[in-house]
């Protein structure tokens, strides 16, 4: 008999988010909603696995992906300088400038599909995580509690992001529709490549690989605007 699989719905909101997948040398970018890489950062920092636990790191990164953005965020860009840096050749030091973007005032519906044991103990560890959660950088964490209802359901992550409640609480004007961003098998038409699938978080052997998505939207009904379908 198959194993169940089910979806979690968690909500990624933070005044600032860095979700980077070109992030050395001196410029780190972002990508305008959470990587694959990273939502698997922190699913594994709130289980407590070390970063070289391969193969508790590929279970979560099995995980079907699927984001809806509640409210898109603000690019923006600071510098950091720092002072006493090793020269490539290690013969004397430098300063050295960074630019650093990141996302400001962004709110996001992740919705992890897959096997349903695996949901029920990342739903667990995200209410009392064994270590600090943050959104790509330590000082960026979770305004808002991750966990949005009372675990996995039964339903596939399409069908979540198609009517789950917006998530925005804000008085503002609300927008026709809301972009998403789905995994999908490398044959659909519309997919998209991502180089963000982690292998490895281990320092000094950070490795990704690519996995495709299809960019698209859902309708914001007024049923999601005033209450949405319960997850549970």
């Amino acid at each position: 008999m198959a194993e169940r699989t089910a979806a979690l719905a968690l909500r990624f909101d933070a005044p600032m988010q860095s979700w980077g997948v070109r992030s050395r040398g001196i410029i780190r970018d972002t990508t305008a909603e959470p990587t694959k890489s990273g939502v698997v950062g922190v699913l594994a920092a709130a289980l407590g696995y070390e970063r070289d636990d391969r193969e508790r790191i590929a279970e979560l990164a099995r995980l079907a992906l699927a984001v809806r953005v509640d409210r898109e965020g603000v690019l923006e860009r600071d510098y950091h300088t720092a002072g006493n840096v090793p020269t490539t050749q290690g013969t004397g030091r430098r300063t050295v400038v960074s630019e650093r973007y990141y996302l400001a005032d962004a709110l996001f519906l992740v919705v992890l599909e897959g096997r349903a044991a695996v949901l029920d103990r990342v739903a667990a560890a995200v209410e009392e995580p064994r270590w600090p959660l943050f959104f790509g950088r330590r000082a960026y964490v979770p305004a808002s509690p991750l966990l949005i209802d009372t675990g996995p359901v039964d339903r596939a992550a399409a069908e979540v992001l198609a009517d789950h409640r917006w998530l925005e609480s804000r008085t503002r004007l609300a927008p026709a529709e809301l972009r998403t961003v789905v995994e999908c098998p490398p044959g659909d038409p519309n997919a998209e490549t991502r180089h963000d699938h982690p292998i490895s978080f281990a320092h000094g052997d950070r490795r990704f690989a690519p996995r495709t998505v299809r960019v698209g939207s859902v309708p914001l009904t007024d049923d999601m605007i005033t209450g949405g379908k319960p997850c549970s």
